[in-house]
């Protein structure tokens, strides 16, 4: 039986490695085994700063709101503490690139956000634009309460069986109390509409 040499794969496996390693300085790029080592490191070193590049790009964009806060005379931490109050849900990247394109726009922000730490504007207020409505929670819930009413009535008058899935018509018949037991799709159907 003749002897396996395995010449050809090892020098593949090598190529694959210093062609990695191309352009590292010194014997890096050279020798297979400063190479191997030096690609470990570098997947080490990728890993982790795939991590902290998010890390620093925040911390750029607390950096560039807070300069722009800083002008409109209010501190960074009020500032997102009055938007969270106001119920402004906006990301740092966003607020960083009006500050930059849009100052006009930053400053209407930053009155919203002294507004709402002062406890003018709520989470239910609308901000639409540059128009701000206040609506109390009060009269947002009565309205959402009207709604499923109006909705509840007119399930009762037109509703398309058809649509719905077997789980939502066996829900339905067990408001009503149908049994659906050992029941198909069509005879569920034939049962709610009676």
């Amino acid at each position: 039986m003749a002897r396996v040499k395995n010449g050809a794969v090892t020098k593949a496996r090598h190529k694959k490695v210093l062609k990695a390693a191309k352009g590292y300085f010194g014997s890096k790029h050279r020798l297979y085994k400063t190479a191997k080592e030096q690609l470990m490191n570098s997947g080490q070193y990728a890993f982790r700063d795939r991590k902290q590049k998010k890390r620093e790009f925040r911390k750029l964009w607390i950096t560039r709101i807070n300069a722009a806060c800083r002008q409109n005379d209010i501190s960074y931490s009020r500032f997102i503490e009055g938007l969270t109050k106001a119920g402004v849900e906006v990301n740092r990247k966003m607020l960083s690139e009006i500050a930059i394109n849009d100052p006009k726009m930053f400053s209407e922000f930053v009155r919203i956000a002294k507004e709402g730490k002062a406890g003018k504007i709520t989470k239910a207020t609308e901000v639409i634009g540059k128009e701000v409505t206040i609506s109390t929670g009060k009269v947002a819930k009565k309205e959402a309460k009207t709604e499923k009413v109006e909705k509840k009535e007119t399930s009762k008058s037109d509703v398309d069986y058809t649509k719905m899935t077997v789980a939502e018509l066996k829900e339905v018949a067990s408001k009503k109390n149908i049994s659906t037991t050992g029941l198909k799709k069509a005879e569920i159907i034939e049962a709610l509409t009676k």
